[in-house]
């Protein structure tokens, strides 16, 4: 079956189940964060004032990199610029020959899920440990990150309880999530004590100071950092912001519209290397100046990875995040990944109902579903479209520019759906294969308003 967000959207939605299951809990997590907004006055401010900043700093980029540039290494901090995936990968695959490295630990990185950093180094012969629980539970599974904050949130707790029995030799069938949890934690301890490498992400890099911070709610970034003699902070170069005074808009900001939480549990603070230690930061381009370049989707470089988009997104909610064969899924990995592949990802601003939720909760005022839409336009221009949908939208263009035409169309339509339904019923309507059809209106609105419009009028 061919890879498209429809076509592994309908392998998710066969088990009605588990998409009805995930569609609630998604919503429920959506909930959690209005709860969380509403309760800051400030909330709206906050906002406006993310959305300038991010504004800001992409306008001026390039300063401040270079300031951040200078006061890391003069912390200490040995700086790589990458101009891609791959150069990002060899430059820690260098790295970790220096120092003839065998144990690592990572937590959860979006950025090197993106650059495929652990199928890499597999590749290479080099097992990487994945740290955070639900990155731990996927790498079990041989399988991606359905969500870039809740990686598992596509497993019920009895399928990570089998995970678990073949991997960890957990009891079988023991579904409790506190035996489970502690199971993860004896096993991980041993991971992080052992390890001579530490890889994190950077959810904010602050030019002023050098610094950066990475946010968790399980601490396991701080675990492998403190205790690895090495320590690679992964980074897409749109992490930066001016001063360390705007983190105060961004943590608040943060996990409030990722899980509702006043704070992540852990906001850990990195300026330096401890003694003894050896840091490093990556700076990845990888297509992000490209997409700064584009004027109409640069705003999409603002966004801090909250996931508030893919919570409330009728779409994704309802469709998984495997179906959209990326390593970032849902509404921003939609304006994202084209910029990366056009052709590989052609079918992505597609799988929108373009209702606008997205852009109603994102926490720095990425104008998302508005991106989707122009983003449409570009692929079919650039002739990426499907054969079957250009054929469509001549024949709904067609339809809707004549009124005539549409009017006798939709007469017929609903003769149809009333005598011969089965003619609509089918296997052949990709609308009818998830949906039950709705009864046919007697008459059209045009025709009820010509004979009542009059004189229904105060």
């Amino acid at each position: 079956m061919k890879t498209t967000h429809a076509a592994l959207a309908e392998k998710f939605i066969a088990d009605e189940p588990r998409t009805d299951w995930h569609d609630e809990t998604l919503w429920f997590v959506r909930e959690k964060r209005d709860k969380a907004a509403h309760g800051l006055p400030e909330w709206e401010q906050l906002r406006e004032w993310g959305s300038q900043i991010k504004n800001h700093t992409l306008s001026n980029l390039y300063n401040y990199l270079k300031e951040f540039e200078e006061k890391a290494v003069a912390n200490g901090i040995k700086v790589h610029w990458a101009a891609d995936g791959d150069e990002h990968n060899k430059i820690i695959h260098e790295i970790i020959r220096k120092h003839n490295i065998q144990k690592i630990v990572k937590s959860k990185s979006m950025l090197t899920e993106e650059c495929h950093l652990n199928e890499y180094l597999q590749e290479h012969g080099i097992e990487v440990v994945d740290t955070d629980l639900g990155e731990r539970i996927v790498q079990f599974r041989k399988e991606p990150p359905s969500h870039i904050v809740l990686p598992a949130i596509h497993l019920k707790k009895e399928d990570v309880s089998a995970t678990f029995h073949e991997h960890l030799g957990t009891e079988k069938g023991n579904n409790d999530p506190q035996y489970l949890t502690e199971a993860a934690r004896q096993h991980l301890r041993d991971k992080f004590v052992q390890s001579q490498l530490a890889i994190t992400g950077v959810n904010f890099a602050v030019a002023e100071t050098g610094g950066f911070v990475v946010c968790t709610n399980e601490g396991n970034a701080d675990m492998g950092a403190h205790t690895a003699p090495v320590h690679i902070a992964c980074m897409g170069f749109e992490k930066i912001i001016p001063k360390a005074e705007h983190l105060s808009v961004f943590l608040r900001l943060l996990a409030r519209s990722a899980t509702g939480q006043p704070i992540t549990t852990y906001s850990s603070h990195f300026h330096k290397p401890r003694p003894n230690q050896e840091m490093h930061i990556v700076l990845v381009d990888n297509g992000r100046s490209r997409q700064l370049g584009r004027e109409d989707f640069r705003n999409s470089l603002k966004c801090i990875r909250c996931a508030a988009c893919f919570n409330t997104c009728p779409v994704y909610r309802r469709s998984g995040g495997h179906s959209y064969h990326t390593a970032v899924a849902g509404p921003i990995g939609s304006i994202l990944n084209p910029n990366l592949d056009m052709k590989a990802n052609a079918d992505l601003p597609f799988a929108s109902t373009l209702c606008g939720s997205c852009t109603n909760v994102c926490p720095v005022k990425i104008n998302i579903h508005e991106q989707l839409w122009k983003w449409r336009q570009v692929i079919a221009a650039e002739g990426y479209v499907a054969t079957s949908k250009k054929i469509g939208m001549k024949g709904m263009d067609f339809l809707l520019s004549k009124p005539k035409v549409y009017r006798f169309a939709g007469k017929m339509g609903r003769w149809m759906i009333r005598i011969v339904p089965f003619v609509v019923n089918n296997k052949l309507n990709v609308w009818y294969k998830q949906r039950e059809m709705p009864e046919p209106p007697k008459e059209s609105f045009r025709d009820w308003y010509l004979k009542n419009g009059k004189t229904n009028k105060k």
